[in-house]
């Protein structure tokens, strides 16, 4: 399809999932391609690598206790998220273990409380959230974007808002394929 500015757009855009592309983290954002002229391009296709949630995480004594929530923010985090339930909203904390196959997505807010991906470490353990390092990981980024020399707030920020690398480079092998 031609658009009044001469580019050719394929389809409609597509809505593609970091999950479908070997990262451990349900991301879905909607990608749009097009070309000064008309060629023959595809999305990628789902990779179907499969991963969960421990792949991306460093040992667990390894991990900085400053990623470990408070018991009076674990609290009231279970407080809101019961009060939302009997409100009929959806929203509140995700706790996920580490077998899981994905996380909810990350967002920019993560640096807030860590609400949208809590870590369980076990019975009478506080939940934990991801450190910087891992957030790099769970968006596919190389080894050597795990230490920005920034802030926590900041890492969260730019990872929570970043394109997961495994689905840009499958757009980008697709669009190199059909040029």
């Amino acid at each position: 399809m031609k658009n009044e500015l001469g580019y050719f757009v394929h389809d409609d855009g597509k809505v593609l999932n970091a999950k479908d592309f070997g990262l451990p983290q349900s991301r879905k954002r909607f990608y749009l391609v097009g070309f000064d002229k008309d060629l023959n391009f595809e999305y990628p296709k789902p990779t179907s690598q499969k991963v969960s949630i421990k792949d991306i995480l460093d040992d667990e004594i390894k991990v900085n206790r400053k990623y470990v929530i408070s018991s009076k923010l674990w609290k009231s985090h279970k407080k809101r998220k019961k009060r939302n339930e009997l409100n009929g909203k959806g929203f509140g904390y995700k706790l996920s273990n580490p077998n899981d196959q994905y996380t909810r997505t990350l967002s920019h807010r993560y640096y807030k409380d860590g609400s949208e991906i809590l870590i369980d470490r076990g019975k009478n353990k506080n939940p934990r959230m991801l450190s910087p390092q891992e957030c790099s990981r769970l968006q596919g980024f190389p080894k050597k974007w795990e230490n920005l020399p920034v802030s926590d707030t900041q890492a969260y920020r730019q990872f929570g808002n970043a394109v997961p690398v495994s689905v840009v480079r499958g757009i980008a092998k697709s669009i190199l394929d059909a040029i």
